[in-house]
């Protein structure tokens, strides 16, 4: 079969490399029809996270399953499904409590010795534990796919953000970070009933997507001149929730500087580029929570499933590329050049 594999920096490429197979009983075999290119995906792209040479990549995807180990109970041959950004047992005490993203069996799509998620298709470890049934229906349905596809990640990590900065009904919410993350917390933020969402970020096309997504009112500038511009709209005191979705240095300051007293954080950028940290003294003395992290997608995938499914929300206009497989090379120097949002990559359908 075909898949993406990176050999250096700059170097993606679609190989030939063998078709999976269930190697055990809790396995399956998922042909791909949807995956994606992420944000997270371009600190490997740019050579700022370990690779090794030939190993795959992608961890979004949505597709048939095609073969089921033998205690796989779940999911069976012909359905629908779509995968969360991690496998997971479902059975171990992490998972029982929500935190998918720790399970004690659980791993990264794309890891040495795995599948990634932008090939033709992929072995999924622990199938009951990881894969999420969709209507087949919703196969031949574009636009829903797309949507459906934003479950694997984006949409779920939104909604962590969003549940970790404590958005709820009334509050004002700002978030920093105009990437499909950034964009999905915008539409968590409106979902969780937020009266008043604050999109920061500089790019037009992106912003008007946040409020196309439930934003209220963009501020443009940043650093400094952010802050100020997010209390001005605030009388003064900040937001109620702010959403940290960069994973900077700076990105973090300012979303200290625009949280109200007594608010809270909720970050999920992966953290890069941090020389100094955060400053304790500062969060101490004006009430500031920090909550967020890794994403546990695969528990928040079945509430967040009736929303996509009747329309409630729609995450699929953060995709604005379309490439087939052997494209993704160009979708990746697209978003790297930042042209392009969120790469789709369809598979010959």
């Amino acid at each position: 079969m075909r898949a993406t594999t990176i050999h250096a920096p700059y170097d993606m490429r679609v190989e030939d490399v063998p078709e999976p197979v269930v190697q055990l009983p809790t396995d399956a075999v998922v042909r791909v029809l949807r995956s994606c290119i992420c944000g997270s995906d371009l600190w490997a792209y740019r050579g700022e996270a370990a690779r090794k040479a030939g190993q795959r990549i992608g961890h979004e995807f949505l597709g048939i399953v095609e073969e089921a180990g033998s205690d796989v109970t779940g999911v069976r041959r012909g359905d629908l499904v779509v995968a969360p950004f991690m496998w997971s047992d479902g059975v171990c005490d992490y998972c029982r409590e929500g935190l998918t993203t720790s399970c004690e069996h659980g791993g990264f799509w794309g890891a040495v010795g795995y599948d990634g998620g932008q090939g033709e298709a992929v072995r999924v470890p622990f199938a009951d534990g990881t894969l999420v049934q969709l209507p087949k229906e919703a196969a031949s349905d574009d636009r829903l796919l797309s949507a459906l596809l934003t479950l694997s990640d984006v949409m779920g990590t939104g909604h962590h953000a969003a549940l970790g900065a404590g958005a709820r009904k009334g509050a004002t919410v700002a978030v920093v970070g105009d990437g499909a993350v950034g964009l999905c917390a915008v539409l968590a933020a409106k979902r969780l009933g937020a009266e008043r969402i604050i999109a920061l970020g500089r790019h037009e096309v992106r912003t008007d997507i946040a409020r196309r997504f439930g934003a209220t009112d963009v501020v443009a500038e940043r650093g400094e001149a952010a802050v100020e511009a997010v209390r001005e709209l605030t009388r003064g005191q900040g937001a109620h929730a702010v959403v940290e979705a960069v994973g900077t240095e700076q990105s973090m300051r300012t979303a200290v500087n625009i949280t109200r007293d007594g608010g809270a954080i909720g970050f999920v950028g992966v953290p890069h580029g941090s020389g100094t940290g955060l400053d304790l003294g500062v969060m101490f003395d004006r009430n500031i929570a920090l909550r967020g992290g890794v994403a546990p997608v695969r528990a928040y995938i079945p509430e967040l499933l009736p929303d996509v499914l009747d329309g409630t929300i729609d995450p699929s206009p953060v995709f604005d590329r379309t490439v087939d497989l052997e494209g993704v090379p160009e979708g990746y120097k697209a978003m790297d050049e930042r042209t392009a949002l969120k790469v789709l990559v369809t598979n010959g359908c």
